[in-house]
């Protein structure tokens, strides 16, 4: 590399595991002497880690590589992520792009980098290296530092579902798990750098494991919560299929593991669950919830939910109201359907207008705002450990264990500290608080 420190900015599009992964080459990439810039910013090298969940990340993911392209023309243009897994020949076509790879290799954008940094010349047509998605093991990687005051560790990658609405097992293949004893070693590192609390996620956060023999997720959160200096542990959104009499035995008594679990529910209709193929009806969900609450003193629930799915009816819809109304979740990700092209519910007759999954989104999202201000109402007078994460002038806003979301005045900083604070009111969903 020359003696001038190049820039890079990276746009991550999509979920933690793509933010994780944007992250670790960030992490690699300043270890090399890059110095890292906000993606906005005029950059030598832009690395766009795409998502291609729905056609809309697409979109976005084409238009910030074109807006890249027009901020510096000379600037070296790498691709990656799941679009580039599933459709690097469309990316190959916008001109200026140099280097294109997919889920398999995502650390070779460092390489890619450096190159870049030792030829000073860009591509006339882009290096595409794209390999077969399940021919691949887990990629190696890694972060230590971290700059919020939790960390996401990547313990999974891949997906076996087959839910008619998804495009992602394309783009992620098979499940593949990081070793045990890499996933340890990773969390002592951010402990040791004054991380409090991490998030274990994957792709199939419940699946970990699923391609080996010495291991679980349960057992891998026995190991982790054995770690001194941890104070947290959080779950990345699981299935709710996980939660088994086995499970819920192994993990109910760990020190460290938050109560609050993010299950990936979508309809509380067992008719739309079986169009998904998704793994478990809604007395299973149900019964799962309730295991965990029998188990775990104030343990709460947050959610995704999927409403105007191919074929809902008004009364599958309101099977979903009522679920909701019956598990009582602190949060739910509301979404309305939209096509993926490449998956069968995007074939599936009887799409629902656009107007009516409006309707129906809105009737779910007020339906659920209720629900939490009634949880939080009851929480008034209680008194829980809040870790402080963000500021807005004197105000620190923070979670508790549980997730319910605190804010307090202070005229020093919070951030990044762990407080005992009583819940007094409420205010936007949000619960007010005072520090003991």
């Amino acid at each position: 590399m020359s003696d001038k420190k190049l820039t890079v900015g990276i746009y991550t599009l999509g979920c933690k595991v793509n933010q994780y992964e944007s992250e670790a080459i960030a992490e690699a990439l300043t270890s090399h002497g890059f110095q890292m810039l906000q993606p906005h910013q005029v950059c030598d090298i832009y690395i766009i880690n795409t998502c291609t969940v729905t056609a809309e990340s697409d979109r976005k993911a084409g238009q910030f590589i074109r807006r890249a392209i027009a901020k510096n023309s000379n600037a070296y243009i790498i691709v990656i992520g799941c679009l580039s897994q599933t459709a690097p020949e469309e990316i190959s076509k916008i001109k200026g792009v140099d280097f294109i790879c997919g889920n398999t290799s995502k650390m070779s954008a460092v390489d890619a980098a450096l190159r870049f940094a030792r030829d000073m010349k860009k591509s006339d047509e882009p290096e595409i290296s794209v390999e077969a998605i399940n021919e691949c093991p887990f990629e190696p990687m890694r972060i230590t530092r971290f700059d919020r005051t939790r960390a996401y560790v990547k313990i999974e990658d891949g997906c076996e579902n087959r839910c008619t609405y998804c495009i992602i097992p394309k783009a992620r293949g098979k499940v593949r798990s990081k070793a045990p004893n890499e996933v340890i070693d990773e969390i002592k590192a951010l402990v040791a750098g004054g991380c409090k609390e991490v998030v274990l996620t994957g792709i199939e956060t419940a699946s970990y494991g699923k391609d080996r023999k010495d291991t679980d997720l349960a057992s891998l959160l026995v190991e982790a919560d054995k770690i001194k200096g941890l104070e947290r542990i959080r779950l990345g959104s699981l299935d709710p299929s996980l939660i088994t009499e086995r499970f819920v035995s192994k993990i109910s008594t760990l020190r460290s593991l938050t109560p609050h679990f993010h299950l990936s529910l979508q309809s509380g209709s067992d008719r739309i669950l079986a169009l998904m193929k998704r793994k478990y009806n809604s007395r299973m969900a149900l019964e799962g919830i309730e295991r965990l609450r029998k188990a775990i003193p104030g343990v709460m629930f947050t959610t995704d939910v999927i409403v105007g799915f191919p074929g809902e009816t008004e009364e599958d819809f309101q099977n979903t109201e009522d679920f909701l109304k019956k598990a009582r979740f602190l949060s739910a990700h509301v979404f309305a359907y939209s096509k993926r092209k490449g998956t069968l519910a995007a074939e599936m007759p009887d799409q629902i207008p656009k107007q009516i999954k409006s309707e129906r989104s809105s009737r779910l999202i007020s339906l659920q705002r209720d629900i939490r201000n009634s949880i939080l109402l009851g929480e008034i007078g209680n008194e829980y450990d809040v870790l402080f994460e963000t500021q807005s002038k004197n105000i620190y806003t923070g979670h508790t264990p549980s997730f319910i979301e605190i804010s307090v005045c202070s005229d020093r900083s919070l951030q990044g500290e762990i407080h005992r604070v009583r819940i007094v009111g409420i205010s936007d969903g949000i619960a007010d608080g005072v520090i003991i």
